[in-house]
């Protein structure tokens, strides 16, 4: 504990950081978006941290906050044997700086969180979707996303070949709001 004092004390007199916690072994830190480029570049080439791989970036989708998404950013030093996450908050037109000039590694999961959740990464060398068809509707990790999708796809035995339509139910869709359970 004396050693995590120590080091939340000299980070966050050195970074702008907004919380600095430690769970287990691992340091967790939250930024601004707007400073997530300084802290990326300090944690990588600071002599006395070395952060110097980022093992994967996550997007998390927290549906109903003012801060709808988080952009978590993983980080190994391997001189120190060392994890740190990195995390940014912001809201759904809110972009976010790309850490591909910085962690070019960066690169496809930027593109990964972008087509799954919509978060938009400024200054991103080629931002297109990776997972899903280009012609795709929607982020389908996001918790608004409707499980059964925009379009169906299916085979015509007339056409003999594979049909995209829009999905079609027999009922109304219902909605559930759990104030009540009947």
């Amino acid at each position: 504990m004396k050693l995590f004092n120590k080091f939340s004390q000299h980070l966050t007199k050195l970074l702008p950081i907004v919380v600095m916690q430690q769970i287990k072994k691992e340091w967790i830190i939250t930024v601004l978006p707007e400073h997530l480029l300084l802290v990326m570049n300090f944690l990588k080439n600071h002599i006395g941290l070395q952060y110097s791989m980022l093992s994967c970036i996550s997007g998390i989708d927290f549906l109903g906050k003012d801060y709808r998404f988080c952009v978590s950013y993983d980080l190994l030093s391997l001189v120190f044997a060392q994890r740190l996450r990195v995390k940014a908050f912001l809201n759904e037109i809110t972009p976010i700086s790309s850490v591909v000039p910085i962690f070019p590694s960066a690169n496809w999961w930027e593109r990964e969180v972008w087509d799954m959740y919509g978060i938009f990464f400024e200054n991103h060398p080629d931002l297109r979707r990776i997972l899903s068809d280009y012609g795709f509707e929607g982020y389908p990790m996001r918790k608004d996303f409707p499980l059964y999708g925009y379009i169906e796809l299916r085979y015509d035995e007339n056409h003999k070949r594979i049909v995209a339509e829009p999905v079609e139910f027999a009922q109304e869709f219902r909605y559930f709001d759990f104030e009540t359970p009947w």
